[in-house]
């Protein structure tokens, strides 16, 4: 009876798991497929995301390009390093090849347009490693930021800047003499739109990346240590204030015109950097302010345009030299004064200078001044050829005061009837020709000089810099040098 009822239940249980395996197998009503939509309400290029009302667009773009007799990637002249050295260890050329990645999602709500951005690069560097990376390779994230309702928030072009930002018309990231933030600035900003192209803004942005440059102790600057272009300890504190800053636009058929200031916080660390009870200066305050014109629709020719800006900085230095500039120049070359080694001119760019070594001793901070004055002609020959002319000029000027805390303990480098003073010139000019066979697909050449007037004369005994191959110590003619450079480029956007 068992061996029946055990066949019965288990033939059962065979004719369930047949007849749900068949209902399993019946064929069920596909979900409707979503496609992807245009979305043209933000212009070409976007997308519905399925299943959203959000719109998004992809770009970016693939570029290679080579750097001739410069110290490292896009045409950076040589200024400073081994290149400024003009040593063995310099090299003659510096390979990139770079992919850029861009992500636009744009939503609208009853609050306006709700607008996220992010822009990535993956670059491969030869001959010029990228600071924060290993020797070749670097990843950087140029833009992260969020729009809405007027208000900014995250990593973007600053407000103090122009919408060609460091490039009037250079592919080169060096033309100094104006503000330069072309990767973009942590900042909380608001803008508000008048309508007819009126705009103004005010913006709370992270100075710590790329405003703050030298605030040198002048104290620890001897003739034992002296290297050319740097005047002392850097002693810049942390970040107490963001940089206040505030822009007027007005951009409209005919051009642009901007009027930009931001008061930026000069905050040193303590006079012994390595004794907190040594007391420290007094925190001030630096600014800058910068005038921009764009002109279009020019005579010349359909597309043209001159695009220029002059800015002037008090103990905000960097709103002149721009982010990627360094700190420190040195240039050497031959030399006609019997006696010296070589010749070098050299400069050191600060926000200020302070000296001593406790509050007993110490000074206040000087700040330095800087103006620079930065432009660019772009002409189109055809659709498929074009050339810009472009140069700047910046000055570093030094008070007094700091001139005499800077040279005071190196006198003695300087030889008979020589003269001390850190104030610099940088003139700069080049032109680029572009051809563009294609659609977005650019082969372009450049070539800039660079030339270092320095305000020193003479001769100078300096020490061996940091990784360089001079002497230890030698006599130097102080003498203004210049510098070609030259880059080749190919660029597909998409």
């Amino acid at each position: 009876m068992n061996i029946v009822k055990g066949l019965f239940l288990g033939s059962a249980a065979a004719l369930l798991a047949v007849g749900g395996a068949q209902a399993a197998d019946l064929p069920l009503k596909a979900k409707a497929v979503e496609y992807v939509k245009v979305c043209s309400i933000y212009g070409a290029g976007f997308y519905y995301i399925p299943g959203t009302d959000t719109c998004i667009k992809l770009g970016g773009y693939l570029r290679a390009d080579i750097t001739l007799n410069g110290s490292g990637a896009y045409n950076a002249p040589a200024w400073n390093g081994n290149a400024g050295q003009k040593n063995r260890l310099a090299n003659d050329m510096v390979f990139r090849s770079r992919q850029d990645l861009n992500i636009d999602t744009r939503t609208a709500t009853e609050y306006g347009v709700v607008r996220t951005y992010f822009d990535a690069t993956f670059s491969w560097t030869s001959g010029g490693p990228i600071a924060g990376s290993d020797a070749n390779t670097g990843v950087g994230v140029y833009y992260a930021f969020i729009q809405f309702a007027g208000f900014t928030f995250g990593k973007a072009v600053s407000q103090f800047d122009t919408p060609w930002t460091g490039y009037p018309g250079n592919n080169t990231s060096f033309l100094i003499g104006g503000y330069d933030d072309v990767t973009g600035i942590n900042q909380v900003s608001y803008t508000a739109e008048f309508g007819n192209g009126v705009s103004a803004s005010i913006s709370l942005e992270d100075p710590s990346s790329y405003l703050q440059s030298g605030l040198y102790n002048t104290s620890s600057n001897t003739t034992a240590t002296f290297p050319a272009g740097v005047y002392g300890a850097n002693s810049y504190a942390g970040v107490s204030v963001p940089d206040i800053v505030g822009k007027v636009r007005v951009d409209q058929a005919w051009g642009l015109f901007q009027v930009s200031a931001a008061a930026h916080q000069v905050r040193a660390s303590y006079y012994n950097t390595a004794l907190e009870t040594s007391g420290h200066p007094s925190d001030t305050w630096g600014y800058a302010v910068q005038g921009a014109l764009s002109i279009k629709n020019l005579p010349t020719g359909p597309g043209d345009s001159i695009n220029i800006t002059a800015t002037y900085s008090n103990g905000a230095t960097r709103y002149v030299l721009g982010g990627v500039s360094p700190n420190s120049f040195a240039i050497y070359g031959n030399n006609s004064v019997p006696g010296t080694y070589q010749s070098i001119a050299f400069g050191g760019a600060a926000d200020g200078v302070f000296a001593g070594t406790n509050n007993l001793n110490g000074t206040g901070i000087e700040k330095t001044s800087a103006w620079g004055v930065r432009g660019a002609f772009n002409h189109n020959w055809n659709p498929y050829w074009s050339t810009s002319v472009f140069g700047s000029y910046t000055s570093i000027d030094y008070n007094g005061t700091a001139t005499n805390l800077i040279c005071a303990n190196v006198l003695a480098s300087y030889g008979a009837g020589s003269t001390c003073n850190p104030d610099f010139r940088i003139a700069q000019v080049g032109t680029v020709t572009r051809w563009t066979p294609v659609k977005n697909l650019t082969f372009s050449g450049e070539v800039m000089y660079t030339y270092l007037d320095q305000g020193s004369s003479g001769t100078v005994t300096l020490a061996n810099p940091t990784n360089g191959t001079k002497p230890a110590t030698a006599l130097y003619e102080l003498k203004d040098q210049g510098v070609w450079s030259g880059n080749l480029r190919v660029q597909r956007n998409f």
